[in-house]
């Protein structure tokens, strides 16, 4: 699964993004996807996950509130609706997906497939 994220801007303090994740070369529409992000000189952080439809998502304390994770099976697209956006927001937002849902749903090491990553910074 080639995934490919976008979406990502230069956006002031209070603005909203929305962040897309679609896959090249075949559906993952039943797949779990996360999303994480990387600030520079940072290791990777867990922002968001979302299993099948029916479940709840999973978010980072960090974001719960401002971000929405979302699915559009139609589209076969993965969305980041980020609003209320802060300067320490600013990072690479990243797509992962694997075949199955895991608990460990947070941790980087856990996804087979990514994205190459789009730019949020957040101006103060």
């Amino acid at each position: 699964v080639q995934l490919q994220a976008s979406g990502g801007g230069l956006v002031q303090a209070g603005g909203s993004l929305r962040l897309s994740c679609t896959a090249g070369g075949r559906t993952f529409s039943t797949y779990p996807v996360a999303w994480f992000r990387q600030a520079p000189g940072k290791e990777r952080e867990f922002v968001a996950a979302l299993r099948l439809e029916g479940f709840k998502p999973y978010y980072s304390d960090s974001v719960k509130g401002r971000f929405t994770i979302s699915r559009d099976k139609a589209k076969d697209t993965v969305y980041l609706q980020l609003n209320s956006l802060k300067p320490e927001d600013t990072a690479d937002y990243y797509c992962a997906t694997r075949p199955r849902w895991t608990v460990a749903y947070y941790s980087p090491a856990q996804y087979n497939f990514w994205g190459q990553g789009t730019q949020v910074t957040v101006s103060s």
